[in-house]
This record gives structure tokens, C-alpha cells and sequence, in this order.
């Protein structure tokens, strides 16, 4: 299997083909019109078989890209404002500057892909695929939205890119709790007891004055614990033991934070 195949795999996709190959059902003409002279606006060009084309400052301005293969696409600098890029593949997909202002990016699959600069003004990312994407916008999501994307880092065992989302989501929501206790549960896993400890205690803090009960009980289940790895230490506990009070802490915290 070719590399380019590869790159679809999971992926709804048509057969991998070259970027100047049009698949079966595409609008040939807007195909061709945009490969000759990179404008397209308003174009048809759904499911269309664009794999690493370059199509660097291309104008796309309202265009239908719906279900379309741009993985690892050249798209710099270009202008999708107002796209239809509903289940389109940008996987790994070069965005660095490009404006999606207004884009559908409903099941988007943007992973891996370079977003520095992107503009996502008026932009729903809550239904993106886009965990590794690098140079994601502080501005390109929501507290809620961050978070969500660092509980799923930490249930990969992916914790410094959790603390990224963490860090987000928290830049725009200083009194987000939950994104305290989810920082001090990737803190525990990294071995850096005091920051979970720290991020913990505030989050206990923003729980009780808020009146979210359940939150205050779990960051304090989870300050208790802490303790008691301490103690553990100090009476001699070999490591196996050690290793279970830790996963027993996170592995509460984390079901309290996934509801």
C-alpha cells in the first residue's frame, strides 16, 4: 500500500489518487479551474481527491469541500472563508495563515495539520478532529472546549499535550475548576506531585465557592490520597504500592471529570 493510501486510512475518503486526478462524481470543470488558477469560489468541489496539493493562497471563499481529501495539502495563506468543510480530510495539512472565517468544519478532520495564524473567527470547533494540530489559536475555542481536548490526552496517557489544553483552557477561564483538577491529575501521572497538589487545592477552592459539591468532595478525596502517597513514602512503601495509590487518585478524579 502506497504512503499517500495510507494517509487515508480511517478516513471517509475516495480512492487515493493525485492531485491533479479528479475522482468519479466531482465537478471536473470547477476541479480543474481551481488546480489551473488556484480561484475557486463557490466551487462544487465535494469529495474531490486533492492529496498534498498545492494550493498555497488559493480563493476558496465559500466553496463546497464537503468530504473532500486535502491531507497534507499546501494551503497556506489561503482564503476558505465561508467553506463547507464538513468531513473533509486536512489531515496533516499545511493552514499557516489561512482564513476560515465562518467555515463548517462538522467532523473535520484536522490532525496533525499547521494552524498557525489561522483565522477562526465565528468558527464551531467543538466537532474537529484536531488532536496533535500545531499552532492552535488561544482564541480558537472555548474553556469547555480545551478541556475536553485535555481529558482526551489524559485518558491516552498523553499528559504534557493535556497540560497544552489544560493551560487553554484555563487562559481563558481562570476560575474553571475542572481544569485545575484535570492539570493536577496529568501533574500526578508526570511525577510532579507538588504542582498536582497545588493545581488541586485551588480547584477545591473554586468547587466550594461555586457550590459544586461533588467537585469540592473529589479534589479533596484526591488532597487526602496525596497524603497518603506521602505517608506510604515515608513508612518505606515499595514502588508497586506506591503505583497503585497513584493510579487509584487519578483514576477517581478522571471519572469525576468525564461526566
Amino acid at each position: 500500500m502506497s504512503l499517500r493510501s495510507l494517509s487515508c486510512l480511517g478516513l471517509a475518503c475516495l480512492a487515493a489518487v493525485s492531485p491533479a486526478q479528479p475522482s468519479l462524481g466531482e465537478n471536473y470543470e470547477d476541479l480543474n479551474q481551481l488546480l489551473a488558477t488556484k480561484k475557486c469560489p463557490l466551487c462544487d468541489l465535494s469529495g474531490a481527491g486533492l492529496v498534498q496539493a498545492n494550493l498555497r493562497n488559493a480563493e476558496l471563499v465559500g466553496a463546497n469541500l464537503s468530504g473532500a481529501n486535502l491531507a497534507g495539502a499546501n494551503l497556506s495563506g489561503a482564503n476558505l472563508a465561508g467553506a463547507n468543510l464538513s468531513q473533509t480530510s486536512l489531515q496533516g495539512a499545511n493552514l499557516t495563515g489561512a482564513n476560515l472565517s465562518g467555515a463548517v468544519l462538522t467532523g473535520t478532520d484536522l490532525r496533525g495539520a499547521f494552524l498557525h495564524q489561522v483565522n477562526f473567527t465565528a468558527v464551531n470547533l467543538s466537532q474537529a478532529y484536531v488532536q496533535g494540530a500545531q499552532g492552535m489559536p488561544q482564541d480558537a475555542g472555548t474553556p469547555e472546549l480545551f478541556y475536553g481536548w485535555g481529558l482526551l490526552e489524559t485518558r491516552k496517557g498523553n499528559y504534557r499535550s493535556a497540560l497544552t489544553s489544560y493551560n487553554k483552557a484555563l487562559g481563558l477561564d481562570p476560575e474553571f475548576a475542572p481544569g485545575y483538577l484535570g492539570r493536577g491529575v496529568a501533574y500526578l501521572r508526570l511525577g510532579n506531585e507538588q504542582a498536582a497538589k497545588e493545581n488541586v487545592e485551588y480547584a477545591a477552592e473554586l468547587f466550594k465557592t461555586q457550590e459544586n459539591t461533588a467537585g469540592y468532595e473529589t479534589a479533596q478525596g484526591f488532597l487526602k490520597n496525596l497524603q497518603e502517597m506521602a505517608d506510604a513514602r515515608n513508612a518505606g512503601a515499595g514502588t508497586p504500592q506506591l503505583d497503585a495509590i497513584v493510579r487509584g487518585v487519578a483514576s477517581l478524579a478522571l471519572q469525576f471529570l468525564l461526566k
